[in-house]
């Protein structure tokens, strides 16, 4: 027994480390090494009896004392004390001693229970549950075990341990590269492989978990560098199962292609998945259109046929083409066991989803991790395309714009089926079997009306319901419409709805022209709104954006957000408004295509454009305060415009943060659709105030779409000022992802601009960046010019947090021309700037410049200390690119210290985040990468590297292709 009864604290032991033991929490003091050897000795013979000679060889080997035996009597009698009330766990019998602990109070007795639990749900084909298992289990080793003990029985047991323990890693790292977290693991395999260069598993792992990273060469270079470390090491070939790996790989073997994901239904070879079922419910009271669902239903079985069918349902607005693509893929899902995928695409409204983005989520839904998932539209779908291979999967493409936005998200796999809505006849989609979907007939118009509103009501005047579904037009939407608010009133006869839509004067008008059928479903609901409801949902169609928050549409109303949010719900219970989230709301695109014709029509043009002025006003007064909050002491707030409408009030900011990664795609989508007139400079203040957008990594691209368009608007309008800070946000965008002449460029088009206008914000900014510029070109003399103007510049306006970043700036160039001493007091002095004004995310970057200057000195030890404190606020800030690029200094760092295997797991993970800073960055970490492969012994691998970096590099025009050439000279020659 272990004081579990009678005392109510157990006894626990540990030896996957040092010797340790607790009772309950409170840690026991176990004495001497050999105390704590003979300790060790008797728990993991797991309660059997270890005899006095046994234990003599075990803690002395052939030197034992004189009075050995006695030393283990004193010793047992010892740690009885220490067990106190425990103290007969530990047993005195045939001329021996045994300790019987009760079940799991061994650390090793919980890491055997975990793996074997991992090996059921292994088989069980839970793969997750297994992996979190392993992962507990590893997480019980704190160190190397029986650390500090010495003699033949602990040095046996600690080999034996550290063995299990590389084999439970090598399990778990397994099932990673099963859930598709390949990309992850290859830093810390690459580590590993250094550590244990002759194990053959390990190197195996690598080159899977490389290949399905997409790094074909460097899988390759670790079968090379293996092959030629066992000859020379052992004078043995690789293994049959890494000659096969490689075959496998120069092949391009599909079967090695990245699993979709974690919990995935399990495939032929006994792997499981996860099937996406992201199809709408369909709806209960479908009706008609027998002829079509047998029609695409018999389309979409061929993709069984090993056929990838594709079918587009074209119509115009409200006709039902949804409804009728969610039945028919609903019918058709047994043809499909792998899954079904379903996007809404936005093409009737301004704002369509763009197929990037689409990928995006598509693959997150098939398992992909988010690092995981490449940049670009074509890497995405090549991906996509290769998860789906050998699957049947459905996809359902809602709303379509053209062809060319369908085209990407095909599958291009036989027994793969796409099933594509569109108000667009898409003639241009290649082999597509094309649907045009007419409006109800009479007869199926009046058996849908007759579902909903109850056939007692119906059939009692059979001739007012067909007279509403006439004035409906037979568009299934408007008939919903129509008849959900004649089921909800039963005060009305069916014959009352009839009059009210006899006396739709300016419906009925529409009725006759092109696409009015579709507004005049819609005037059905508006008609019979209130005048508030009414007003709200013209105005509120005006805002661009993918929805509206609570907080945002009451600006638009200039209401309190709490009466906003009753009256929105009152929308929704209209069917006018849909509710996304708590507190969010959005239009189908066809009613906001419709609100905003109201808007045009039943609201004036001063009162349209005060509604979007205050909408504006919000975004920038609440980025502003996030800004504020971020920066404490940046002056950039005091040069904003004013706003008239106030933004929200944040308790802390990791909450403002929340808010402005929430309000994202919506405060870009404002800033482009307020670029232009009187709200052009307001717009492109609501872009500076959210530059944290321009450095996440997830909404770079957009904000730099958006900053591009906002640049191109000022110009047009001949405005210096707001030219001028458009330009200067475009510079720090380039520049980010490496684009050095173009940043250049628009930097000193800013400097121009802000003379003119005589604006301190890029007048500051401007010189800042085309010093960091000319830094990273190496044009040492021009970047300490441009720094100095910038200070002198930040100086004026009093802005210390621009003083400090200036003098971190600085710092690099000194550190970069050997000035070292320099460097890290004016490094060390920005970043007291910036802890002196509590800017966190600030002082990250100071960090970063300190642990450069560190780096350059020499004072290596120094530097990792700044470069990873510098990360955990990056990381908590949510700086991906930022973040990557500390990997990648960090990694050199490492690697001058003489760590190469540290370096290379740096490196690894800088390229695992996919947030280096552009291409140009990328040549350089994979650079550092090769490098350190080289010194743990994989050469192969790390001319791989360098190949790639040097085609980077080559294809930049960048100096850095020099020294990547010498490299590959220097390895080529040995």
């Amino acid at each position: 027994m272990t004081g579990d009864v009678g005392h109510g604290l157990r006894l626990r032991f540990a030896v996957l480390g040092p010797v340790r033991a607790w009772r309950g929490e409170e840690p026991l003091g176990l004495g001497s090494p050999q105390q704590r050897a003979l300790l060790a000795a008797l728990l993991l013979r797991g309660g059997r009896t270890a005899t006095a000679p046994e234990l003599v060889d075990g803690l002395w080997g052939d030197s034992p004392p004189q009075a050995a035996v006695a030393a283990l009597r004193t010793y047992a009698s010892r740690l009885r004390k220490v067990f106190g009330p425990d103290a007969d766990d530990l047993v005195s019998e045939s001329g021996g001693y045994a300790i019987r602990t009760g079940l799991g109070a061994l650390d090793t007795e919980v890491a055997e229970q975990l793996a074997a639990e991992a090996e059921k749900a292994r088989h069980s084909g839970d793969r997750e549950r297994a992996r979190d298992l392993l992962a507990e289990a590893l997480a019980l080793w704190d160190g190397e075990p029986l650390a500090g003990l010495s003699g033949p029985y602990a040095e046996t047991q600690r080999a034996r341990l550290a063995e299990w323990h590389l084999t439970l890693l090598e399990n778990r790292l397994d099932l990673d590269l099963e859930l598709g977290n390949h990309a992850e693991a290859v830093s810390e395999l690459t580590a590993l492989t250094a550590a244990h260069p002759l194990r053959e598993r390990l190197r195996e792992l690598l080159m899977l978990a490389l290949y399905r990273s997409g790094r074909q060469a460097e899988a390759l270079a670790v079968y090379a560098d293996t092959r030629r470390l066992l000859a020379d090491e052992l004078g043995v070939d690789p293994c049959a199962g890494l000659s096969e790996l490689q075959q496998r790989i120069l092949q391009a073997d599909a079967g090695l292609a990245a699993p979709a994901g974690p919990g995935e239904e399990a495939e032929a070879s006994g792997a499981v998945f996860i099937r996406p079922a992201q199809l709408p419910a369909t709806v209960a009271d479908f009706t008609g259109r027998g002829t079509i669902v047998e029609e695409l239903s018999a389309q979409l079985a061929t993709a069984g046929s090993s056929v990838m069918a594709v079918s587009a349902v074209a119509g115009i607005g409200g006709v039902g083409k949804t409804t009728l693509a969610v039945h028919v893929a609903h019918a058709a899902r047994r043809y499909f066991p792998d899954g079904q995928l379903y996007v809404d695409l936005r093409g009737a409204g301004p704002s369509a989803v763009e197929p990037e983005a689409v990928l995006g989520a598509f693959l997150r839904a098939l398992g992909t991790p988010d690092n995981a998932i490449p940049d670009g539209i074509e890497e995405r779908a090549a991906l996509y395309r290769s998860l789906l291979d050998g699957r049947r999967v459905l996809a359902l493409l809602d709303n379509a714009r053209d062809a060319a936005q369908v085209r990407p998200l095909l599958p291009g796999t036989d027994g793969c089926a796409t099933l594509v809505t569109s108000r667009n006849r898409m003639v241009d989609l290649e082999g597509a079997h094309l649907v045009d979907l007419d409006v109800m007939s009479p007869e199926e118009a009046l058996v849908l009306f007759t579902r909903i509103v109850g056939a007692e009501r119906v059939e009692a005047e059979r001739d007012a319901a067909m007279d509403v579904v006439a004035a409906c037009g037979f568009l299934p939407l408007a008939i919903r419409i129509a008849a959900s608010r004649l089921a909800a009133r039963r005060t009305w006869s069916v014959s009352v709805l009839a009059r009210k839509l006899a006396d739709e004067r300016r419906r009925l008008d529409e009725l006759r022209a092109g696409d009015l059928a579709v507004k005049a479903t819609f005037e059905l609901g508006y008609g019979q709104l209130e005048p508030q409801q009414a007003r709200a949902f013209r105005l509120l169609g005006l805002a661009d954006g993918p929805d509206i928050s609570q907080h945002a549409a009451a600006a638009v109303l200039d209401m309190d957000p709490l009466d906003a949010e009753e009256l929105l719900e009152t929308l929704v219970d209209t069917s006018l408004l849909e509710s996304a989230a708590p507190g969010r709301y959005r239009y189908h695109d066809l009613v906001r295509l419709f609100a905003r014709v109201c808007a045009e029509r039943d609201e004036r043009p001063a009162e349209r454009e005060a509604a979007m002025s205050r909408l504006l006003d919000f975004y920038l007064a609440s980025a502003a305060r996030v800004f504020a909050l971020e920066r404490p002491g940046d002056r950039l707030v005091d040069h904003l415009e004013p706003t008239a409408y106030p933004g929200l009030e944040f308790a802390n900011r990791k909450e403002s943060l929340d808010w402005l990664f929430t309000e994202a795609h919506c405060l870009l989508a404002c800033v482009q659709q307020n670029a232009s007139g009187p709200t052009l400079r307001r717009a492109v203040d609501l872009l500076l105030a959210s530059r944290d957008l321009g450095e996440s990594g997830a909404n770079s691209r957009q904000y730099e779409l958006t900053a591009i368009a906002v640049r191109d608007a000022a110009h047009a309008a001949d405005d210096a000022r707001a030219e001028g800070r458009a330009r200067m946000r475009l510079t720090h965008v380039h520049m980010m992802a490496s684009r050095f002449e173009m940043a250049d460029e628009e930097a000193r088009r800013a400097m121009v601009l802000a003379l003119a206008a005589g604006d301190p914000v890029p007048a500051c900014e401007a010189p800042n960046e085309r010093g960091i510029i000319a830094l990273y070109q190496k044009r040492y003399a021009e970047a300490e010019q441009y720094l100095e103007q910038a200070l002198e510049a930040f100086r004026a306006d009093d802005n210390l947090p621009g003083v400090a970043s200036v003098l971190c700036n600085t710092s690099r160039t000194h550190a970069a021309t050997g000035r070292h001493d320099s460097a890290i007091r004016l490094a060390a002095e920005g970043t007291d700037i910036y802890q002196s004004l509590g800017l966190a995310m600030r002082v990250a970057n100071g960090r970063f410049a300190l642990g450069l200057a560190l780096h350059h000195a020499g004072r290596q030890a120094e530097a990792l200390v700044q470069l990873t404190e510098a990360l955990t606020l990056f990381r908590e800030n949510r700086q991906r690119l930022w973040e990557g690029s500390t990997h990648a200094r960090l990694a050199e760092v490492h690697l001058a210290a003489g760590r190469p295997a540290e370096a290379a797991t740096h490196a690894e993970q800088a390229l695992a985040l996919r947030f280096v800073g552009g291409e140009w960055r990328r040549g350089i970490v994979l650079t550092v990468l090769g490098k350190a492969l080289d010194e743990i012994g994989q050469p192969d691998r790390a001319r791989a590297c360098w190949n790639e970096a040097l085609a980077i590099h080559q294809r930049l025009g960048a100096a850095e292709a020099e020294e990547v050439g010498l490299l590959l000279a220097r390895t080529a020659a040995v």
